[in-house]
């Protein structure tokens, strides 16, 4: 109900003279209590009592990070250190201190509590001083307060700064403000235009190639798609190199008689749903299109008959008659063909173009001779307690074998780092496939290491080549660079915008690497140093500090192989801890390892998924991996990402207008 205008004015009269009432009181209070003293606030001596503690913590601050920064000191060749270098060195400092009892006094005084310190450690307790002096000293005078280097919100600039030059900046339609979305490009993406210029168009900010598959023609064809496709698409897109470095993988397994299954998909009921496919190519056999289809060589005459729709027919090994229909051209040098019925195709067998009438009459058409071809590897399939034995790299894997369920000799598998066999001791933990399979050495013979499986899936675990091997824990002294890395280090200098430095562990392999840059005339290439092992996270103080402010630098967060180095559970605290110390760097972060992966490989959503590529937002730059559905995984993420970042920015939450 509206009040009357005379009330308010009524109302206000009365406030006023209840104000003046009271103010003359305590003035009559005041002049009688010559001898009494005002009794001191409580709350006023709790700020004085905070405002000292956090005085005294800026100085212990100040004086641990400078003497932090002087190892560093022949770094910076001016003399200087950069504003990005002293205030990572203060957040490493003022992290020494519990400072858990502080924040929750700071936070129930109504204060900052410090949890968003990172990006600017001294304006942030600058800014608590002042603050805190206002409220306590009546003489102080705002201007005398003690400013910090630079401002609350440069750290943010700086940061955003660094990411543009690593990036560089979004197309003008882009979602301003959204993490970059890296991609990494498969063999298909040198032949295939068409796949490269979608995933621009889906929101690919940086194409990611690498170096340790493929070869510098496979490379310099998905970098002519990228960069045509910049142009027409009119999106930028940089391109990451990454180095191989000493990625320690299972050797080769050895293979069966040289007989490819084709599979059709048949339903419950058993009829043909499906056919199966495979891809015919001229020449050698070589890495097909789609990698998830088996490929092989035919005769150039051959090649040159094809069309859609024609009929190829052969016998199989289990001597039946099979036919190969022609279906489409996916390059010009392949074609997809595919067959209705279960064959045993067999290397060197013999191919006729034919109709199923003709097919009787072999004389009526000419004859042609399919090329060579390795038979699928042996399945290599282990359980829980089972022994394996692990080799040198260049001894092919095989399966168990047994005797009337004895058994004579264990599963193997090579190891391509041979050298680490003998220093492996018993007791130590491997992992193979990013965790799939866990052992523990067992002993350790002139045969290699033989290993007890101690984790693997109630179905058992099949162990394939080229799969990751970890050993957490174990040194092995390995050189910063692999020969293989120095020679393709000359291809990435010419071709790309950053190099990813796989598996830096410490500050002398960055100079390694920046001073082959140097040897290259590429001295300016930004580099991506991957954390991936439990060495390099305690050594990132270390390799950062040293590096920024004469490098552009870049982390990648390596979660696959980080939560086998240091499990799970800690992956979980360790990637928090590297976004902070990454911020207070001022320096990008990419988010990387089995983001929205399902999506991508399987084309299924995940939930947890979803709640992971949420907590991605966080970084600069998220990496999805390669797979048959990465169109949509791209899409999926860069949705998540437009809605997330205007909840949530580092560990800032945004308390945007909400509409329920």
């Amino acid at each position: 109900m509206q009040r009357p205008l005379g009330f308010i004015k009524l109302s206000y009269f009365l406030i006023n003279l209840d104000f003046l009432k009271c103010s003359v009181y305590e003035l009559i209070t005041l002049a009688m209590s010559d001898t009494k003293k005002i009794a001191p606030d409580p709350y006023e001596e709790v700020l004085k009592q905070i405002l000292a503690e956090i005085a005294g913590l800026r100085q212990e601050i100040e004086i641990n990070a400078n003497q932090r920064l002087q190892k560093y000191r022949h770094n910076y060749h001016s003399g200087y250190f950069s504003k990005s270098a002293c205030n990572l060195a203060h957040y490493l400092a003022m992290r020494q201190f519990d400072l858990r009892h502080l924040q929750d006094r700071l936070a129930q005084a109504g204060l900052s509590s410090l949890g968003r310190a990172e990006a600017s450690v001294l304006s942030t307790l600058d800014s608590l001083i002042d603050v805190l002096k206002r409220a306590t000293d009546k003489h102080y005078l705002p201007g005398e307060k003690n400013p910090s280097e630079y401002g609350f919100n440069r750290g943010q600039q700086l940061l955003e700064q660094h990411t543009i030059e690593l990036f560089g900046p979004f197309h003008e339609h882009d979602e301003h403000g959204r993490a970059h979305v890296m991609v990494t490009l498969d063999t298909e993406a040198s032949r295939d235009y068409t796949l490269v210029s979608s995933l621009l168009e889906k929101g690919m900010t940086c194409a990611r190639i690498n170096c340790a598959h493929d070869d510098p023609v496979i490379w310099q064809g998905m970098i002519r798609n990228v960069r045509r496709a910049e142009t027409e698409v009119g999106r930028p897109c940089r391109i990451l190199m990454d180095i191989a470095g000493h990625k320690i993988r299972t050797g080769p397994i050895a293979t069966g008689p040289s007989i490819h299954h084709i599979r059709v998909q048949k339903d419950r009921t058993g009829k043909v749903v499906a056919p199966g496919y495979l891809i015919l190519t001229i020449g050698a056999q070589s890495p097909s299109v789609d990698s998830s289809l088996f490929s092989v060589s035919i005769p150039k005459s051959l090649h040159k008959k094809l069309a859609p729709g024609m009929t190829l027919s052969f016998i199989d090994n289990q001597n039946k008659q099979r036919y190969l229909k022609v279906e489409k051209a996916l390059s010009d040098m392949d074609w997809l063909v595919s067959c209705d019925k279960t064959a045993y195709l067999v290397s060197g067998c013999t191919l006729m173009p034919a109709t199923p009438q003709q097919a009787g009459n072999p004389n009526s058409v000419e004859q042609f001779t399919l090329g060579e071809f390795s038979g699928e590897p042996l399945d290599i399939h282990v359980f829980k307690n089972d022994l394996l034995l692990l080799t040198a790299g260049n001894i092919d894997g095989k399966p168990a074998q047994y005797d009337e369920e004895v058994l004579i000799h264990p599963a193997q598998i090579g190891c391509t780092l041979s050298s680490a066999i003998e220093k492996l001791e018993t007791g130590q933990p491997v992992w193979i496939d990013d965790g799939k399979l866990g052992a523990i050495v067992e002993t350790v013979t002139g045969q290699g290491a033989l290993l007890r499986v101690t984790v693997a899936k109630a179905g058992g675990v099949r162990i394939k080549s080229d799969k990751g091997i970890n050993f957490p824990g174990a040194e092995f002294n390995l050189p910063p660079l692999t020969q293989k890395d120095l020679i393709d280090l000359d291809f990435v200098c010419a071709h790309t915008d950053l190099v990813g430095f796989s598996f830096v562990e410490t500050l002398e392999g960055m100079e390694r690497l920046i001073s082959e840059l140097a040897k290259r005339h590429a001295s300016d290439l930004p580099v991506i140093a991957k954390i991936e092992t439990d060495r390099a996270v305690k050594n990132l103080p270390d390799i950062i500090l040293g590096t920024i402010g004469r490098h552009n630098l870049g982390i990648m967060i390596a979660r696959g192989d980080l939560a086998v180095e240091l499990g799970s559970a800690r992956l979980a605290e360790i990637q928090e801890e590297l976004l902070w110390l990454c911020e207070a760097a001022h320096v990008p972060v990419i988010w990387a390892t089995q983001v929205l992966e399902s999506i991508a490989k399987k084309g299924t959503r995940s939930r947890p998924e979803f709640t992971d590529a949420a907590m991605a937002v966080r970084a600069e730059c998220v990496m999805l991996n390669k797979g048959p559905y990465i169109l949509d995984a791209i899409e999926a993420l860069v949705n998540v990402m437009t809605r997330m970042h205007e909840h949530q920015r580092k560990k800032f939450s945004r308390l945007r207008a909400l509409h329920w």
